[in-house]
């Protein structure tokens, strides 16, 4: 009889794990300078393909019109895109976590960036990739900010101050936290032709696990230069976890399979669906 109940157990824990329901992750896209319209699809389809997740898109379009009157919708490429959570502190109720995959370096109301922040100052986690480093973002903060100012809150977030890039060329991408769960059996690996952002702060609350080395050739004296930054990390913010990457300008490195393994690995770790030997917790695998 204890066996038999043992089996039943097992059998109502297991379909339990298999019921369980799919995280929901909203991703915010739009501004300067990407290929958003392209990106949000694959960053969807990948992370989906990856995990038991759900990916709503909220993305800042617009729409054209051509000479024959044939209407487009397009990426609202401005540095101060229309995204539509602008000044909706609420705008992530009900989701899991958010993924902040925006451009968007002119929107410089402290108001309007307390409410992007308030879904994560009130515990839903957050993966930030490549631009988003560059949103948000006013005053001298080509300098490191003071905690506590008004213009550093997006970077405490980050964990992470960047202030710009130099010249596209591959990045030499190299695992600096072997114990992080995120990176268990992640490959080191070189980009193709990739933005290499800068450091100018690393706050107290950033866990560096992989840096980035690019070397560049001057166009006009030939004299190469390499540049070491940290490009993947993870952050607490408020008790909030946050995964946070730079690498991801160009369609072919966000489609790679690398890239999207580390986005969608960071993802579950930030909701706590990743264990510490780095298995994907049971029921959050990529559905079959």
């Amino acid at each position: 009889m204890k066996k038999q109940i043992a089996v039943i157990v097992s059998l109502i824990a297991a379909a339990a794990v298999q019921a369980a329901p799919p995280l929901k992750a909203l991703l915010v896209t739009g501004g300067c300078c990407h290929d958003y319209k392209a990106q949000k699809d694959i960053l969807k389809k990948g992370i989906e393909e990856r995990a038991n997740v759900v990916v709503d898109i909220v993305w800042a379009s617009k729409t054209t019109t051509n000479k024959e009157g044939v209407v487009s919708v397009v990426n609202d490429g401005s540095t101060k895109p229309a995204l539509p959570i602008l000044g909706n502190p609420d705008y992530a109720k009900g989701y899991d976590i958010v993924i902040h995959d925006e451009c968007a370096a002119d929107i410089k109301d402290p108001a309007l960036i307390a409410a992007v922040l308030a879904p994560h100052r009130n515990g839903i986690p957050g993966v930030n990739l490549h631009c988003a480093m560059h949103s948000y973002r006013f005053g001298q903060y080509n300098k490191p900010v003071e905690a506590g100012a008004d213009n550093s809150r997006w970077f405490e977030y980050l964990g992470l101050q960047s202030s710009g890039h130099g010249p596209q060329a591959p990045i030499a991408i190299t695992n600096v936290d072997k114990d992080s769960p995120i990176l268990k059996g992640q490959p080191e690996w070189t980009t193709i032709n990739e933005e290499h952002y800068n450091n100018v702060k690393i706050f107290d609350n950033c866990r560096p696990l992989q840096r980035g080395k690019q070397v560049v050739k001057d166009k006009k004296s030939g004299k190469e230069s390499t540049t070491d930054w940290v490009v993947t990390w993870t952050s607490m913010y408020k008790n909030t976890r946050v995964f946070s990457t730079t690498i991801g300008h160009v369609n072919p490195t966000v489609a790679d399979a690398r890239y999207l393994d580390l986005v969608t690995r960071g993802l579950l770790w930030a909701c706590d669906k990743l264990t510490d030997d780095g298995k994907i917790a049971p029921g959050y695998e990529a559905k079959k």
